[in-house]
């Protein structure tokens, strides 16, 4: 994601990464060429080209309805996911705190949950991208272990087993109770469920249909534009056709890159400085371990 100054216009003016030119320069392209070829053929005698522009403006009213729609939908799916990272970050806190309180007995013990704990955030992140990895956290991990966890067909669920199953031990020995045990591990059950709305989000495209249809009509509206516009704007007809089609095409390729907001676009949510954030966090709980056991 861009960090920027909402309220800096100036400097935004000319910016190229995250804004979709590069996305949309192509068919915006195509679409000046042709109103240019457009406006030479009526120049050089062909006026029955020329339209009327009535079903032009019928036609922008209804895409103009069907952007909204459209960017309503893919900005509905991008903050659904921002909410559920921001869930993963205070779950993962409140599992980290209650392994940090409740196992004091045993420090190595508490210190291993919060390692799966923080494993948890950066699987997470790697599975919604299509990769297997569970972070820098491995090298503190016991290699068996990783390596079964990454084996695994869903990382996340085996790192979340990993954490049930540390949780269980310090039961086992007595640490904890099991009603804390099922107090701390229902921290987990809901890092399931936060992960799994996400991949809800990340493995539901928006209708075929509907987005098929979305960019014929955009397609159909921006190459037939010329022909409304060639009588009254003459030559002026190129620049009104590259200014509509970069609008449209741009507002549809908004829509196209945030509606899975969990990759490595410029516009994506920040997955990766969430998972730091959430190792940050977590280590400071470990930190105090490692002092008082060096003393």
């Amino acid at each position: 994601m861009i960090a920027y100054n909402p309220k800096d216009w100036s400097s935004h003016l000319f910016d190229i990464r995250g804004s979709m030119v590069q996305e949309i320069f192509g068919r915006v392209v195509v679409s000046v060429i042709w109103a240019t070829i457009v406006m030479l053929a009526y120049e050089w005698g062909c006026t029955w080209l020329a339209v009327q522009p009535t079903m032009h403006t019928i036609m922008a009213t209804a895409l103009g309805l069907l952007l909204v729609m459209r960017t309503n939908s893919s900005y509905d799916r991008f903050w659904e996911g921002r909410r559920m990272w921001g869930a993963i970050v205070n779950e993962t806190r409140n599992l980290g705190r209650g392994c940090a309180v409740f196992l004091p007995q045993d420090r190595q013990l508490a210190a291993r949950a919060i390692d799966w704990t923080v494993a948890f955030s950066y699987a997470s992140m790697h599975s919604l991208r299509g990769e297997r990895q569970i972070g820098p956290v491995a090298s503190r991990l016991p290699v068996e272990e990783v390596t079964q966890v990454l084996d695994a067909n869903h990382v996340p669920l085996a790192v979340a087993i990993k954490i049930s199953e540390t949780l269980r031990t310090a039961r086992d020995r007595g640490y904890i109770s099991d009603y804390l045990l099922a107090m701390i591990d229902q921290n987990t059950q809901l890092l399931m469920d936060y992960i799994g709305a996400c991949e809800r989000i990340h493995r539901t495209p928006l209708p075929f249909a509907y987005m098929v249809h979305l960019r014929r009509a955009l397609l159909i509206f921006c190459y037939t534009l010329p022909f409304a516009l060639v009588q009254t704007f003459e030559w002026a007809t190129v620049v009104v056709c590259f200014l509509v089609s970069y609008v449209f095409l741009g507002i549809e390729e908004i829509g196209v890159e945030i509606e899975d907001p969990f990759g490595c676009d410029a516009n994506d949510l920040p997955l990766e400085q969430f998972c730091a954030t959430v190792e940050r966090g977590l280590q400071d709980l470990i930190a105090p371990t490692a002092a008082s056991e060096s003393h």
